[in-house]
This record gives structure tokens, C-alpha cells and sequence, in this order.
């Protein structure tokens, strides 16, 4: 038993395997033979992954929510398991979804099934080649914005996704949505005394430099190095995953959501490279050209689609500052995240100068 196994865990995923060498979906998976194995994966944040494994040793992933339920738990599963399927037979990277249980009827919980993708996620240290050479870090960082265009490219009314959330106004929105979050967080003394002093002029330029329209497309809404794979046998775009919080809105946004873990020579200090080695990295206004180029879009407005991902990356992140302060999350990683808002602070503010 790992560390982090508890008996109470190791006797739940028991029963969960029973749940599922019972369930009527098992046979319509890829493999033969009941359920050998559920072993915990890392990189869910909000939800619980697992190898599952066949008889034949075929392996899958068993995606779940965690065990104390939450109201709603079964909206995230819904959303990513019609995105899932509309993307089926389209060019953009992700993992096949083979089966999706939107109640609790099998496991006490809304789960999917999805393909087990041959890859690893780029966190920390990088491995093997792409810790070598760094050509093929360059050549990766590409494919990571072209996975970004070719999301943007698709069509969401040919895949029935047109009303999968309200594109009209969505660029005006979104300010104002995570400035009501952030003035949330002033309940609290505390964070009212180490809040920002960027908050509210970063979110008038915001408001005072909104685009007029924008394209419509899918969101993932949270495109960064946690929520992709890598390929191991080529500077390759293996997969995005968790796509939970994807919507309708403008496209440009998950590319500048991207580029807000880029790091260059000019940017604030005090925030390193989330993988590395970094040298061989192309720069920003590469990457954003590559984008337009790809998909013929114009670009020459993106500054404010960055000072808008760093707005809001900041605000999700200052909600758990606030909340560790409040004692429902570790302080010290609450201070950790906390400060990481302050690096996007100062870059949306250095981004608005820029623009001047």
C-alpha cells in the first residue's frame, strides 16, 4: 500500500471494481475480461483519476469526481463528455471517449471512461529528448498552439455544440465576472490588506479596451501545461485533456491563457518556467504570429486577450489565497498561488503599458 493509500481507499476502489465487473457498460469497452485494477493517477485537480485495468491487460482511464460528492457534481462530466463526442473524428488532440455515466447508478458518482493516451504530462523537469534538445522543445511549443488553432477552427454547428454556452457579449463579460470574484475575496481582512494594488486599474483598462466582436468558437478554458500530454517518441501534442470547463466564447483567450505560463527577457521577475530546461523556447509574438497564421485570424489586438488571462488566472488563484486565509486550504500553498497572482499582476500591467 503506497503512502497515500488508506485502508478506507484501498477498500473503496474495491468495491468500485466490483461496481464496475457488474455494470452492463463493461462489455462495449475496448479489452476483454472483467476489471483487474484501479490505479490512482496524478494530475486531477478537482476530480479522481485511474488507470483501469482489464484481464488482457488492456488499460483505460476511469475519470470521477472525489468521494465527498458536491451538488452538481455530474454538470463537469456532462460538458466534457458532448465536447468529447463532438470532437470524435476531428484533428484536434484528445483522449477517445468510450463510455460516459452521467448518474449515480453504478458507482455513486458520475464517471467516463476514456482512452489511456501514450504520454506524459510537461510539469517540472522535462524528459528524455526534450530535456536535450532543445529544437524539440521549440518544435513542441508549436504544437501547442497549433492544438489551440485547431480547436478554434471547428465548427460548432456542424458538431451540434452551438448552444453549449452563450457567445453573444462573452468578451464583455468576462471582466466584470471576475471582478465581482475579486471584490468577493475583500470580505476578508486579511486578503484586503495584501490585495494588489493592480486589481482595479487592470480591470478598467479591461473594460475600456474591450473588443468590439470577436470569433466564436470552443473554449477549453483552461489550455496550459497541466491539461495537456506530450507525445514521448516525438516533439508531439499527444492530447488536451480535462476539458470540463469548456464553453463558447472567443479562442483567442485559451491561447493567451497559454502564453501566461511563457516566460521571456523583460517579464517581471519573481515566476520561473513551469517545465524545464526553457532555453529554445520561441517568444511570445512568435507564437501569436504562428496562431494567426494558422488560422488567418488577426492578431494585432491580442494584448488585450493577455492582460485578460492574466486578469482572470489571477483572480481564480487569489480565490485560494482567500481561502487558505479563511482555514479551508493549506496556508502555505494559498501564499504560493498568492504570489504567482502577483507575477500576472505585474505582467498585465506591464502588457498595458506596452499598449500605450
Amino acid at each position: 500500500m503506497s503512502t497515500s493509500e488508506t485502508p478506507e481507499k484501498t477498500e473503496a476502489m474495491k468495491a468500485d471494481i466490483d461496481r464496475l465487473n457488474s455494470w452492463t457498460g463493461l462489455g462495449g469497452l475496448p479489452g476483454d475480461g472483467p476489471v483487474t485494477a484501479l490505479d490512482p493517477l496524478t494530475g486531477g485537480a478537482q476530480n479522481l483519476l485511474f488507470t483501469l485495468r482489464r484481464a488482457d491487460a488492456t488499460e483505460l482511464v476511469l475519470r470521477r469526481p472525489g468521494r465527498h460528492l458536491k451538488p452538481g457534481a455530474s454538470d463537469a462530466f456532462r460538458r466534457e463528455s458532448r465536447v468529447l463526442s463532438a470532437l470524435a473524428g476531428t484533428d484536434v488532440p484528445h483522449p477517445r471517449l468510450h463510455a460516459s455515466v452521467l448518474d449515480d447508478s453504478v458507482l455513486g458518482a458520475p464517471f467516463s471512461v476514456l482512452e489511456k493516451i501514450d504520454g506524459f504530462m510537461p510539469r517540472g523537469q522535462l524528459p528524455g529528448r526534450y530535456a536535450e534538445d532543445p529544437e524539440w522543445r521549440r518544435a513542441v511549443a508549436f504544437a501547442l498552439v497549433d492544438g489551440a488553432a485547431k480547436l478554434a477552427a471547428v465548427d460548432v454547428h456542424a458538431l451540434g455544440l452551438a448552444d453549449l454556452g452563450r457567445p453573444e457579449g462573452w468578451l464583455e463579460r468576462q471582466t466584470p465576472k471576475y471582478l465581482k470574484m475579486l471584490r468577493g475575496y475583500r470580505e476578508h481582512a486579511d486578503y484586503r490588506e495584501n490585495e494588489s494594488r493592480h486589481v482595479d486599474p487592470v480591470a478598467d483598462w479591461l473594460v475600456a479596451h474591450t473588443p468590439q466582436t470577436g470569433a466564436t468558437g470552443i473554449v477549453h478554458g483552461d489550455l496550459q501545461f497541466a491539461n495537456v500530454m506530450f507525445a514521448h517518441d516525438a516533439p508531439r501534442l499527444a492530447a488536451i485533456v480535462d476539458w470540463e470547463m469548456a464553453s463558447l466564447g472567443d479562442p483567442l483567450l485559451d491561447l493567451a491563457w497559454i502564453l501566461t505560463a511563457w516566460r521571456e527577457k523583460g517579464d517581471p521577475p519573481g515566476s520561473d518556467p513551469q517545465v524545464q530546461p526553457w532555453d529554445g523556447m520561441p517568444g511570445r509574438a512568435e507564437l501569436v504570429a504562428h496562431y494567426g497564421e494558422s488560422t488567418g485570424r488577426d492578431v494585432s489586438g491580442f494584448r488585450w486577450y493577455q492582460v485578460l488571462a492574466c486578469f482572470r488566472l489571477a483572480a481564480l488563484l487569489e480565490g485560494s489565497y482567500a481561502r487558505s486565509l479563511a482555514g479551508t486550504m493549506n496556508r502555505r500553498m494559498g501564499e504560493g498561488l498568492h504570489a504567482y497572482a502577483g507575477w500576472l499582476w505585474a505582467k498585465a500591467r506591464q502588457e498595458m503599458d506596452g499598449a500605450s
